[in-house]
């Protein structure tokens, strides 16, 4: 996978309103890091260190502006004011998106690989499972689900600051269009059982990429 892939893979996912980043996770410099960065993975291991590295580096590029994003104690990022974003990571590169603060925003970066059976109970409802069902090449698009599902708990979770289960969103997919829609299953904060998330999902190069915006 090259950059220039992977920015066509963002652009069918994310309107160009939306800016984005690219860092390949070999390629980050620890020395890019600010302090405040430096110091949230100085005791990780070195393999962690240059993910998150490339993951800020990621950030910035999308931000188009040299500032810190530091970690929260809720190892959440936390953006400069006036700024919401996103970061993923997966198979060696780092992914970031940007917009306006109090947007939802949201992205997922997975290798394309089917979701182990072993974890289907935990990630997938009864709906989710009924319509894999019918699918070809099921286990690849519980793969997608389980992306859309991180995509859009990152999304909310600047909104929410709450911790939840797999089970609170149900996931559909829209394949001829490479949409889904996220409904919540229950109460959580400012979003009420039955509101609904909308993003878009693509697929090449060995991954799976999801986003809301």
């Amino acid at each position: 996978m090259s950059d220039a892939a992977l920015s066509a893979l963002l652009a069918q996912v994310f309107p160009p309103a939306v800016a984005r980043g690219i860092c390949a996770v070999a390629r980050a410099d620890m020395a890019r890091l600010f302090h405040v960065e430096h110091s949230a993975v100085e005791g990780a291991v070195p393999a962690r260190q240059r993910e998150f590295a490339a993951g800020r580096i990621a950030a910035r590029q999308a931000m188009g502006r040299d500032l810190p994003v530091v970690m929260a104690e809720d190892r959440a990022p936390v953006w400069p004011a006036g700024v919401t974003g996103s970061i993923t990571h997966a198979g060696g590169w780092a992914l970031a998106v940007a917009g306006v603060a109090d947007k939802l925003i949201g992205i997922d970066l997975e290798v394309d690989a089917a979701l182990p059976a072993e974890v289907w109970e935990t990630v997938l409802t009864a709906s989710e499972h009924a319509a894999l069902r019918d699918m070809p090449d099921a286990g690849r698009w519980a793969r997608v689900i389980f992306s859309a599902k991180e995509c859009a708990y990152k999304a909310q979770y600047p909104r929410t600051k709450q911790l939840f289960g797999f089970e609170v969103f149900e996931v559909t997919l829209e394949p001829v269009a490479g949409e889904f829609t996220v409904v919540f299953q229950r109460d959580i904060a400012s979003f009420a059982a039955g509101d609904r998330l909308r993003g878009r999902y693509s697929i090449g190069g060995g991954f799976i990429l999801t986003g809301i915006a």
